[in-house]
């Protein structure tokens, strides 16, 4: 039988959507592909009213998390998303944070568990192609949410055997040194930042680049929707055209491929269509 095309991505928390996958879920839901997100936690050790840090007096973790999936519901209406589903888990707070060692943050739920929740959704939309981050919890950001968004991920697609392709998000280095070198040389303050040599995804690894540059106003918009979390969004105070040249395309690292496609695409969805 005939599976309606369908993308799905994984990803840990609310606002993440935004920046590696919001162009293709934009662009794909408008081909007519279905698209489904898939938010991993409620986001609760985000900012608070006011920009009260979690740990601080006044940061309520339930209040957050309301207003985060508030948020959400914003971003994926900008989107254009079809399905928002949420595991509703324990946002486990930044590497090294106490909050990694609360019993229900999502880091320490068995990944089994997860993975079967997870592998549940997958067998309800049979998605072609699912999107999430690498080992390292893309790029060696190394959040413990976004690398148990990995695991599950992994364990979930190797245990229903459903997608045709599966993608890890990719920030290609090359790309990373024209954008910081193109800020340079337009004025912008970027005081001692200086990415290192290692920072991003290898280049050779990048199989995917995807153009979304007719969805960088609705894939920007969707950023805006987090606004209690617009100071740690660093993309949001670049000049206009920096942030264009950041949004223009996404790029993925294919790791699963179960169809006839090109070594190299322009389109997660090669060989389905």
């Amino acid at each position: 039988m005939d599976r309606q095309l369908t993308l799905m991505a994984v990803h840990a928390h609310p606002d993440d959507e935004c920046l590696s996958t919001g162009g293709i879920l934009a662009r794909y839901s408008d081909e007519g592909i279905r698209t489904v997100l898939v938010t991993c936690t409620n986001g609760e050790q985000g900012d608070g009213p006011g920009g009260v840090k979690p740990g601080d007096p006044g940061h309520n973790d339930a209040e957050v998390a309301e207003r985060r999936l508030a948020e959400l519901r914003e971003s994926v209406q900008h989107l254009g998303i079809d399905h928002l589903e949420l595991l509703g888990y324990r946002d486990s707070g930044m590497d090294g944070w106490d909050t990694n060692k609360h019993p229900d943050a999502f880091a320490n739920v068995p990944v089994d568990v997860a993975a079967t929740r997870l592998g549940e959704l997958i067998k309800q939309y049979r998605p072609q192609v699912v999107v999430t981050y690498d080992e390292t919890g893309g790029s060696g950001y190394n959040h413990p949410d976004h690398v148990q968004a990995h695991r599950i991920t992994v364990a979930a697609i190797e245990a229903t055997g459903i997608p045709d392709k599966f993608y890890y998000t990719a920030i290609p280095r090359a790309a990373i040194k024209r954008m910081f070198e193109f800020m340079r040389t337009s004025g912008v303050d970027l005081g001692d930042f200086q990415p290192s040599d290692d920072f991003g995804t290898p280049d050779e690894l990048v199989t995917t680049v995807v153009d979304v540059a007719p969805y960088v106003e609705r894939k920007f918009k969707a950023l805006q929707s987090h606004e209690s979390q617009g100071e740690n969004i660093f993309l949001l105070r670049m000049p206009e055209e920096a942030q264009h040249q950041a949004f223009a395309t996404e790029s993925f690292t294919r790791v699963v491929n179960r169809v006839t496609a090109p070594d190299h695409e322009d389109d997660l969805f090669a060989g389905l269509r």
